[in-house]
């Protein structure tokens, strides 16, 4: 290499550079929370939002994408302060340093929440929540008192219903502000004035659905705890079905939506006039029934009155005194051929016990009995004869003695008596025996030989 050549140089790409840049980024930072304001908010078709969120001395780039902003309970706009959770990011085509936002809520809603929480913990440890200490909701109100801005949609909503509902009930409309510093005060003065009056039976607290710091009025302790207080069973239907309150927990019942809280209140008065007809129905029909049973037990008591007539009951004392006689005189003569019976059963079997009956009946069973021993006898000498006869062809068939007669003899050990069939089982200078039809022979063996 010549002392004038460049020295070797690693040159990196704006890419490798911006891509190493974002890799360090966000391996250094955690999750972190930022408050600010939205700036040059912008939605494309795509659906994800991109927007400044500066305060009064700096800006920084964020990104929100469409699945986590579908998550969002309300629509941010330019302006609007903001606490964000982000992770930090670059978008390397710019090389614009940016957050990538997981989570948005307005700003000061954090706050709201956990004192909305812990307020809860509290009334719940003294048993406010309590649902032994809930009071029954009327089943059929005389009056409905709602508390309520008389100008907002809740009421509209709730009146409506009522109308279609039970339009014959009457309703009365305690107005009140629902939002803003001094709204909890006048709920729980207004509560307070309905409670006292005693012209409903039943109180309706409820508002539209907004924001939490919108609904703040309806989480303050002191209106909590005058509700918990009230004689009046109350139903809360404060926003929305997703919306909970510190009023919704310590109400005797809780109502998803304005609407809904109509609904609880009342009967549907179409179907308690079906319920009604059914029950005439079937009051018709009991009545019907008991009328028929009536008839029958006057017929009952009138057949009974007919039976219990004297002239009945002489009628029927003769019948039984005719066959009452007749049974006498039918047992008599069953009595009378019985006792006959008996008489000639004695008879025959006086006349079976006398000892020349006896001596004659014994006469021809001894005739009977030799008859059948001779007989038994002869049967038993005929068949011993043939079985003789037979076990002597037998015993002539197997006997030793026809063998020998056919020139054969029989060889034992004049010792032992062992039978010999082989030379081999003696020697020369044994003594052995020989068996032949007529006699016996004693010998001395001299020489053995085999077969071979």
């Amino acid at each position: 290499m010549s002392k004038f050549s460049s020295p070797s140089r690693d040159v990196w790409s704006v890419s490798r550079l911006n891509g190493e840049i974002r890799a360090v980024l966000e391996g250094s930072f955690p999750l972190l929370w930022v408050e600010g304001e939205i700036s040059n908010l912008a939605t494309p078709r795509s659906g994800h939002s991109y927007f400044s969120l500066k305060d009064a001395h700096a800006q920084v780039r964020c990104a929100l994408f469409r699945n986590k902003r579908q998550l969002l309970r309300f629509q941010p706009r330019d302006g609007d302060k903001v606490l964000i959770r982000a992770r930090i990011s670059l978008y390397e085509a710019r090389g614009d340093f940016q957050l990538i936002v997981e989570h948005m809520e307005p700003a000061g809603e954090g706050a709201l929440q956990r004192a909305f929480e812990e307020l809860k913990a509290k009334l719940d440890r003294e048993g406010l929540f309590d649902a032994r200490n809930k009071k029954a909701l009327p089943a059929f109100p005389r009056c409905i008192g709602i508390i309520t801005s008389p100008t907002g949609a809740a009421v509209r909503d709730i009146l409506q219903i009522l109308r279609r509902r039970f339009p014959a009930l009457p309703v009365i409309i305690y107005p009140t502000l629902v939002q803003g510093s001094e709204a909890a005060a006048e709920i729980t003065r207004t509560l307070k004035l309905a409670d006292a009056r005693k012209d409903c039976d039943l109180l309706i607290l409820t508002r539209g659905g907004g924001s939490l710091e919108d609904l703040w009025a309806f989480n303050d302790e002191n209106l909590a705890r005058t509700i918990a207080a009230l004689d009046t069973p109350i139903i809360s239907a404060v926003g929305h079905e997703i919306d909970f309150t510190i009023a919704d927990f310590v109400a005797d019942r809780r109502a998803p939506t304005p609407s809904a809280a109509a609904e609880l209140a009342t009967q549907n008065q179409e179907q308690l006039r079906t319920r009604l007809e059914e029950l005439q129905q079937r009051l018709n029909r009991a009545i019907k029934r008991r009328l028929q049973e009536y008839h029958q037990h006057l017929d009952h008591i009138r057949h009974k009155l007919q039976i219990l007539h004297p002239q009945r009951r002489l009628q029927q004392d003769q019948q039984l005194l005719d066959e009452l006689s007749l049974r006498l005189e039918r047992a008599m003569q069953r009595q009378l051929t019985q006792k006959q019976q008996h008489c000639q059963q004695l008879a025959a079997r006086l006349h079976l016990l006398s000892p020349s009956h006896r001596i004659a009946l014994f006469g021809e069973k001894l005739a009977d009995y030799r008859q059948k021993l001779l007989h038994g006898m002869q049967n038993i000498l005929s068949h011993k004869q043939l079985q003789f006869a037979g076990l002597s062809r037998e015993l002539q068939a197997v006997s030793p003695l026809n063998t020998l007669a056919r020139g054969y003899s029989i060889t034992t050990d004049a010792v032992t008596g062992k039978v010999l069939t082989s030379s081999s089982e003696t020697k020369v200078g044994t003594r052995i025996h020989t068996r032949l039809l007529e006699g016996h022979l004693v010998s001395l063996v001299e020489e053995t030989k085999d077969n071979g």
